[in-house]
Order: structure tokens, then sequence, then C-alpha cells
């Protein structure tokens, strides 16, 4: 596994050995001992899957208030998205800046994100299959979402007119958010 630091420490790109021949291919998307050993420690409890019919749609910004926020490793299995990690911890040298990474199902990144960051993603394509772990098991109470186009945090989707579900647009702005996370 190769491992790509971020300009925002913490969030990795992790591009993971692909083992191919006539058959086909084989990776070990998660591995614990792999991760330990890279000084990654994190105890995944909850894995999501999503599909997205069409290019275009966008999910995001989210994440969970307090004790339920999550760490997410995130990846495509079909498809390709532009995923972005924001941070939204107060007082941390990077917050409220964002960065993005392509994730296809040919590539076969991951994007490792910490908790304390809000994260969202639009499909680059039809047919879009997501898949991310989580460290903390949803909790609906604790869910938040911010607007995607939220000016303060000026993130580049690369589109103007995404399909968003009815939540993310009514999401407020990170200024009206009730966020709690603070950097230590």
């Amino acid at each position: 596994m190769q491992i790509i630091n971020t300009k925002i420490p913490g969030v990795l790109i992790l591009e993971p050995q692909v083992f191919k021949d006539p058959r086909g291919w084989f990776m070990e998307s998660w591995s614990a001992a792999k991760f330990h050993a890279a000084g990654i420690e994190y105890n995944f409890v909850q894995d999501n899957h999503s599909y997205s019919a069409m290019k275009g749609v966008l999910r995001g910004i989210h994440f969970q208030n307090g004790s339920a926020a999550q760490a997410k490793l995130v990846r495509v299995t079909r498809g390709a998205v532009l995923d972005v990690a924001v941070d939204l911890r107060k007082g941390s040298p990077t917050y409220k800046q964002w960065v993005s990474a392509r994730l296809t199902s040919e590539n076969k990144r991951q994007l490792l994100i910490p908790r304390g960051f809000g994260h969202g993603f639009v499909t680059l394509t039809d047919d879009v299959e997501f898949l991310y772990k989580t460290d903390n098991p949803y909790n609906a109470k604790a869910d938040r979402s911010i607007r995607w186009n939220d000016p303060e945090l000026a993130i580049n989707w690369g589109i103007d007119q995404p399909i968003i579900s009815d939540k993310d647009a009514i999401a407020p702005s990170l200024r009206d958010s009730d966020c709690d996370f603070i950097w230590d």
C-alpha cells in the first residue's frame, strides 16, 4: 500500500497493491495489521454502500456531531467520483480548508478522512457504487450537513447544477450550523 499525504494532515490517499493476472485482479482494501504497521489506527465498525444512477449527483457535505463523529475510509467500486474532505475543527491550522481526490474503480484509490471533517462527493460518471467504512455507527440524532456550495468554503466541485437530495438542498452554511468539532 502506498500512502499519499494531502495538504491537510491526517487526510490520506491510499493506493492499495493490486495483483493482476489473466483472470483479473486481487487487492486488500483493509488490513488492520498493515494499517497498524503504517501508523494508521482505526477500529472500523460499520460498512456502507451507496449507488448513484447518474453523473452529477452530489452527496454532502455530511458529518455527525459530538461523540458520534466518524472517521471514514471511502472508495469507489464502479464509476468515478470527486471526493471531498473539509476540515471543520475550529482552531485547526487548516480549518475550513478542503482536499479532493478523484476516486475511480480503475485507480482503486481510497481516501481516509479523520473525525472532525465534513465529507461529500460528486459523481463523474453514471452508475457509481461508493463504499465506505466508519469507526462509529450511524446516529440519526447527530447527523448533520453543510451546504455544498457554501461560499465560505469555496469548494470546486467542477459542477454548477448538481443533483442533490432535499436534505442537502436545505443544509445550512457552516456559519449557521451547530458543528461542534474542536481541534486539539
